[in-house]
């Protein structure tokens, strides 16, 4: 009895070590592309990458580059952005555009360990391949920074990566959104919104196990680092209802509210990214907002 004990232990022991594997792309997935530098750019901007990968000294001096080092104190614990400066050692210098792409659209490191979802490739996953090559080639021209950030500081169970695959059995979409440039500005706002400038990760309130709540999106959500709440912006009379698409691609573009009040804590950084894109993209955000099932606030 003893034995048969062992050996479905066992047994269970190696398909949930199966089950929580990282699962990557190869390197045939990847298009044959020649890198677009100045979408790269955009694609920067978009996605927020300096708001969180700003080089941040461990005195909390901030400096040049994208060095990390920024704290996220979570109810997981803390997080630290790490350097993705083209350095060789400490950043990202040398991993090759198949790395990239898995720890972006997959969580994976090059070394094949997953990476917390604190890092948004769940948003992320919905960009076209071709997106993320060229923010690598962007990135890959800025300056390098040889700064290694601290680790995380995380308590049990969280500090268990290989748990982040089960995460990912239930919360990780990889089906690709439609980039929509120079088309449909309401599919093209659901691309900057959803995968790019991955708003719901903040603005989504999410269930017991960390994943976004999709019957509650955009409605609001407490902040995730414990202080205050992040609004809602869904077109809810108690969201950005009563907001125009004018006022929308405004506020992005100048950080003016329609009551003449200004952006405030962490979305100064998110509106300063928003108003480096061509208005287009603004008025394309604007337009799928509108579109987006009104919520209350969420509680």
């Amino acid at each position: 009895m003893i034995r048969w004990l062992i050996a479905a232990a066992l047994v269970l022991a190696a398909a949930a070590f199966w089950l929580s594997r990282p699962q990557t792309l190869a390197a045939a997935d990847l298009p044959d592309h020649a890198p677009d530098l100045a979408n790269g750019e955009r694609v920067f901007h978009a996605a927020g990458c300096a708001s969180c990968h700003a080089t941040v000294s461990g005195d909390g001096e901030a400096g040049d580059g994208l060095g990390g080092g920024q704290a996220f104190e979570t109810a997981y614990g803390v997080f630290r952005a790490p350097n993705i400066s083209p350095h060789p050692e400490a950043g990202i210098g040398a991993w090759s555009a198949l790395d990239f792409v898995n720890a972006v659209q997959r969580g994976v490191s090059p070394g094949g360990h997953h990476y917390y979802p604190a890092f948004p490739y769940t948003a992320y996953a919905h960009l076209q391949l071709t997106d993320v090559l060229d923010l690598k080639a962007w990135l890959d021209t800025l300056p390098a920074v040889a700064q290694v950030p601290a680790g995380n500081e995380l308590s049990f169970p969280w500090n268990l990566r290989r748990g982040v695959g089960f995460w990912k059995l239930r919360y990780l979409d990889t089906t690709r959104l439609d980039a929509a440039v120079g088309g449909d500005p309401v599919a093209r706002g659901r691309y900057l919104v959803e995968a790019a400038g991955h708003c719901g990760e903040c603005h989504t309130p999410r269930d017991g196990l960390g994943g976004l709540r999709r019957d509650a999106w955009l409605a609001g959500a407490p902040a995730l680092e414990g202080e205050g709440r992040v609004p809602n912006i869904t077109p809810h009379e108690e969201g950005i209802g009563a907001w125009s698409e004018k006022d929308i691609a405004y506020y992005l573009e100048s950080g003016f509210t329609p009551e003449f009040d200004i952006v405030g804590g962490a979305m100064v950084s998110v509106q300063e990214n928003f108003a480096r894109l061509d208005a287009a993209d603004r008025e394309a955000v604007a337009a799928y907002l509108k579109t987006v099932p009104p919520h209350p606030d969420t509680r």
